[in-house]
């Protein structure tokens, strides 16, 4: 799988700048559910824990393709 994700072009820096996107998003949703908790919307935080679990799959596959690269 990560010989394919390799030779269709995906390389471990975009995985790791995928990761550390998702932390900025998952921040942001947080953020942003504090409004909308205010507003009566119960749970809208939900968003950036979902978001914040995207993280370690991206990290997981940059040091998976780190180690293809290197190889």
């Amino acid at each position: 799988m990560i010989k394919k994700l390799h030779e269709a072009g995906l390389r471990s820096e975009h995985a790791y700048t995928a990761a550390m996107a998702s932390i900025g998003l998952s921040v942001l949703s947080w953020a942003t559910s504090l409004k909308a908790e205010s507003a009566g919307v119960e749970r809208a935080d939900r968003w950036g824990i979902f978001i914040g679990e995207w993280a370690p799959t991206f990290f997981g596959l940059g040091l998976a393709l780190a180690q293809f690269e290197r190889d």
